[in-house]
């Protein structure tokens, strides 16, 4: 298939779990993180700020699990510890760094994808959006899972590369690969797609 448009119909920006803990000196949030980890969320904030100039809708997305763990499921059987815990303070949405406001899209998961056990999906039909633009982390797992979920829905999707951080440079990579695996060209530098979101802002006005 040829490559797609980077913008196909109506785009929507899913801002996927940029939590306080990854701002926090000495904090233990039970996630590993590559080394640019900080620098990939804080340069999301312009995807943010752009989609926000252009009237792109935004939807934040916060990991949390209860206290007595009973929503943990598998997640414990692998690299990370307990993490994301409610009630923590690393746990809440990094409103400051990611701009966000109080009439916001905010949705829990309790799950990595941001489809699973989620109302992304009716909040999505009524914004009517087809393009579907991804920032956050983790790139290997909440990014990813999200990912192909979406893909299997029949969104377009896409990656801002540089605004989103993997448990390591080498799960980054290979996600960003497997992004571009599924949909040719799905993985494009921010600021590209800022540009983009500015071009629908103009074509509108």
């Amino acid at each position: 298939m040829p490559q797609q448009p980077l913008i196909v119909g109506r785009p929507a920006l899913l801002v996927i779990d940029i939590q306080k803990s990854a701002f926090l000196t000495d904090y233990d949030g039970g996630i590993p993180k590559m080394t640019d980890y900080v620098a990939n969320m804080r340069r999301a904030r312009t995807l943010i700020d752009a989609a926000r100039a252009a009237g792109v809708p935004l939807v934040f997305f916060q990991e949390a699990h209860r206290p007595d763990m009973v929503d943990f499921g598998r997640e414990l059987d692998g690299t990370e510890t307990v993490h994301c815990v409610e009630g923590r303070e690393g746990t809440e949405i990094a409103a400051e760094e990611v701009g966000l406001r109080p009439d916001d899209y905010v949705i829990r998961k309790r799950r990595y994808s941001c489809f699973f056990g989620t109302d992304l999906e009716i909040l999505l039909k009524g914004l009517k959006a087809q393009t579907l633009v991804l920032v956050g982390g983790l790139t290997d797992v909440c990014v990813h899972y999200t990912f192909a979920d979406g893909h299997q829905h029949d969104y377009h999707m896409r990656v801002a590369g540089d605004a989103v951080g993997g448990s390591s440079p080498e799960a980054h990579a290979a996600s960003l690969k497997a992004f571009d695996y599924l949909q040719t060209g799905a993985v494009r530098p921010a600021a590209e797609i800022a540009a983009a979101f500015a071009g629908l802002a103009a074509a509108a006005a």
